[in-house]
C-alpha cells in the first residue's frame, strides 16, 4: 500500500470521527441541556440571564459547578448542634424587632457557618460556598443571596422606613428556607441521628413558621 493511500485513509479515518463526534454533542445537547434545568430550576434561568439568554455558556456555567462541587459529601449534624443552630436562628428573628439589620446580619453569618459545619466551602469562600450550595440546594440557594446583600449593604445607602424594613424580613423569611434545608437531618444522616434530629428540628419549624411574618406587625405597633 502506497503511503499517499495510508495518508488518505487516516484523514478518512479523522473525519468520520470528528463528524460522529459532532452529532453525539448534538443529540446529547439537548437532553444534557433538559436535566440542567431539572437540576437547577430556577438557578438554570437565572444562569441564562447572567449570560444575556445564552443557554449553551449558561449550561457550560452549571456543569462545571457539578463537577466541582457534585461529589461533595455534606457531614451530618449531631443532635446538640442542631439545636444550637435552631436557637441562634430563632434568637435572629426575635431581634429582628428592634434590630432588623442586625438581624439579617446575623441570619447571614450563621448560614455561612451552617454550611461550612455541614461540609461546604467556608473561611470567607462567599462565592464558591453560593456556587457549592446550588448544586445542591438550587431551588433555596437565592435566599442566601438576597439575605447576603442585604447584609453587606452600608446602612446610610438603605432605604429607610417601611420599605427597608419589608425588604429584609423578606430576605430573612426567603433565607429561612436554605436554613431548614440545611439544619434538618438528611437521608445520608442515619436512622438514629435522623429520628434525634426530627425531635428537635420539628418544633422550631412550626414556631419559625409563624414567628418571623408577625415581627414586622409587631415593629410597627410598636413605633405607631
Amino acid at each position: 500500500m502506497s503511503t499517499g493511500l495510508i495518508i488518505a485513509l487516516i484523514v478518512i479515518v479523522a473525519v468520520v470521527v470528528a463528524v460522529a463526534a459532532v452529532l453525539t454533542l448534538r443529540a446529547r445537547g439537548p437532553r444534557h441541556g433538559a436535566s440542567l434545568k431539572r437540576r437547577f430550576g430556577p438557578e438554570y434561568e437565572r444562569a441564562v440571564a447572567r449570560h444575556d439568554g445564552d443557554a449553551k455558556a449558561a449550561e457550560r456555567e452549571l456543569s462545571e459547578r457539578v463537577e466541582r462541587h457534585g461529589s461533595l459529601q455534606v457531614r451530618p449534624l449531631e443532635p446538640a448542634e442542631r439545636e444550637r443552630y435552631e436557637a441562634r436562628w430563632t434568637a435572629a428573628q426575635e431581634r429582628f424587632v428592634d434590630a432588623p439589620r442586625e438581624a439579617v446580619a446575623e441570619a447571614d453569618r450563621l448560614i455561612a457557618e451552617l454550611a461550612g459545619t455541614r461540609g461546604f466551602p467556608a473561611g470567607g469562600q462567599y462565592e464558591e460556598q453560593v456556587a457549592a450550595l446550588s448544586v445542591h440546594h438550587a431551588h433555596h440557594v437565592e435566599g442566601y443571596r438576597r439575605v447576603h446583600r442585604v447584609a453587606q449593604a452600608h446602612p446610610e445607602g438603605a432605604h429607610e422606613g417601611a420599605a427597608g424594613t419589608e425588604d429584609m424580613r423578606e430576605a430573612m423569611v426567603e433565607a429561612r428556607a436554605l436554613f431548614e434545608e440545611l439544619v434538618r437531618p438528611s437521608r445520608h444522616d442515619g436512622g438514629h441521628r435522623a429520628a434525634a434530629g426530627e425531635r428537635t428540628a420539628a418544633p422550631a419549624t412550626r414556631r419559625d413558621g409563624h414567628r418571623t411574618p408577625s415581627l414586622l406587625h409587631r415593629r410597627q405597633a410598636k413605633e405607631s
